[in-house]
């Protein structure tokens, strides 16, 4: 099986209150632009997340498959606490009409990076916890880590901290080219050590001055991040992002430019 090309839903969760229960429009927007699947964060499930045969119902019609769902929350004790507990199950539930779909776990930024290694340890044990249970499940799960100011996994530092803390027995890694451009890290080394846990990958582009472009815009070398996936054998999933300015106001018109990007350049 090819590489798969799809879109991740963040690029409209910037203007969240416009579009918090459009997913049904998305997938259209996310067809049109000739991309196969789409990975959606909770959030964006909307109505819904109520009924898991309405999302099926809406990818069909789209020709669309759902290649994962994302989970972000906090994770900022030792231990998962009860309602991040009751988020988790609640989407082990749903993921049960779509087997084939993974699980991405994101810990969500905090205001500033202190307590650092506190809060990596207890992200780390949470996601770890997360990832066990969904692996008794059937369920994939890979972890996304971020480059905003406050994540607690952003530089190459933080970076061998988490490897060193996954249990990939049970967990994949979920690389994003610009988180990982945007953390300092050079995108190539990062894919090709990684690889072997790789489960999932996130593509987005990024200046010189980490300032978030549309793809091909940007200073990352996705057609060569590519080739080396194509060749070690990958078979996953690529989920295109955009979070520029233009992204925020224009979701569905950036996500038309990307597909032409990548189905012409990729």
């Amino acid at each position: 099986m090819p590489i798969r090309f799809g879109c991740q839903t963040y690029t409209w969760q910037m203007s969240y209150e416009k579009y918090k229960d459009q997913l049904p429009h998305i997938l259209t927007i996310v067809a049109q632009a000739g991309f196969q699947g789409v990975e959606a964060e909770v959030c964006m499930l909307g109505s819904l997340y109520e009924d898991a045969g309405r999302l099926r119902e809406e990818l069909d019609k789209n020709r669309l498959k759902l290649g994962a769902l994302t989970l972000a929350l906090p994770w900022l004790h030792p231990e998962e606490t009860e309602e991040e507990k009751r988020e988790a199950d609640r989407l082990f539930d749903y993921l049960k009409r779509f087997p084939e779909a993974l699980l991405i776990l994101v810990p969500l930024p905090g205001p500033d990076r202190s307590h650092l290694a506190e809060r990596q340890k207890h992200a780390l044990r949470c996601v770890n916890a997360v990832a066990e249970r969904a692996h008794e499940r059937g369920i994939v799960s890979a972890l996304h880590p971020n480059s905003p100011p406050g994540s607690v996994f952003r530089t190459s530092e933080d970076y061998k901290v988490m490897f060193d803390g996954m249990n990939t027995d049970v967990l994949g890694y979920c690389p994003d080219s610009g988180h990982i451009a945007n953390g300092g890290m050079d995108v190539m080394e990062l894919f090709a050590a990684s690889r072997s846990i790789i489960k999932h990958v996130h593509f987005k582009d990024v200046s010189a001055g980490k300032q978030w472009k549309a793809m091909g815009e940007g200073v990352i070398d996705h057609p060569a991040v590519v080739k080396l996936l194509a060749d070690s054998g990958y078979q996953g999933w690529v989920m295109v992002e955009e979070e520029s300015k233009r992204a925020e106001s224009e979701p569905d018109q950036v996500t038309i430019g990307n597909g032409s990007y990548v189905f012409n350049e990729l």
